[in-house]
């Protein structure tokens, strides 16, 4: 049990443990793009275009304010995004995908195509497990 470095499956550990990133490459992928609200924000952006903060709130329904200006500065930070002052009074805002989000569309293209072939499947395991679980779990 000494600190060496292996190779895992394209993996390097160290002392056994593996790193995380190497492990899986697109953890840093999921964790910017597929945040709780972010997909359902560059979904709308992508799908409508520009918008103000309003009108975006009013498209994802369920977001509060407070969480929406969240993920859009962090939105725009990563450059998923890009935000738009016009200095008017008063004073207007629109945000719209930029070119790096944009490039994520074949990718919630094919996860739209994988919902729609498979997520009646998830489902049914989900059901299957909870009656076999319940059945398991009954007193006798």
């Amino acid at each position: 049990m000494g600190s060496s470095t292996g190779v895992m499956g394209g993996a390097v550990t160290h002392g056994g443990q593996v790193d995380s990133e190497l492990a899986c490459p697109v953890s840093p992928v999921v964790d910017i793009v597929f945040s709780r609200w972010t997909t359902p924000i560059l979904w709308t952006l992508n799908e409508f275009g520009r918008q103000r903060f309003v009108e975006l709130q009013r498209n994802i329904r369920t977001i509060t304010p407070k969480v929406l200006t969240q993920r859009l500065r962090q939105m725009e930070r990563d450059g998923l995004i890009v935000r738009t002052y016009h200095p008017e009074v008063p004073p207007r805002v629109e945000y719209e995908i930029s070119d790096l989000g944009r490039s994520l569309a074949p990718i919630f293209a094919h996860l739209a195509d994988w919902s729609a072939g498979n997520l009646h499947k998830v489902e049914r395991a989900r059901r299957e497990f909870d009656q076999a679980d319940e059945r398991a779990s009954a007193p006798r």
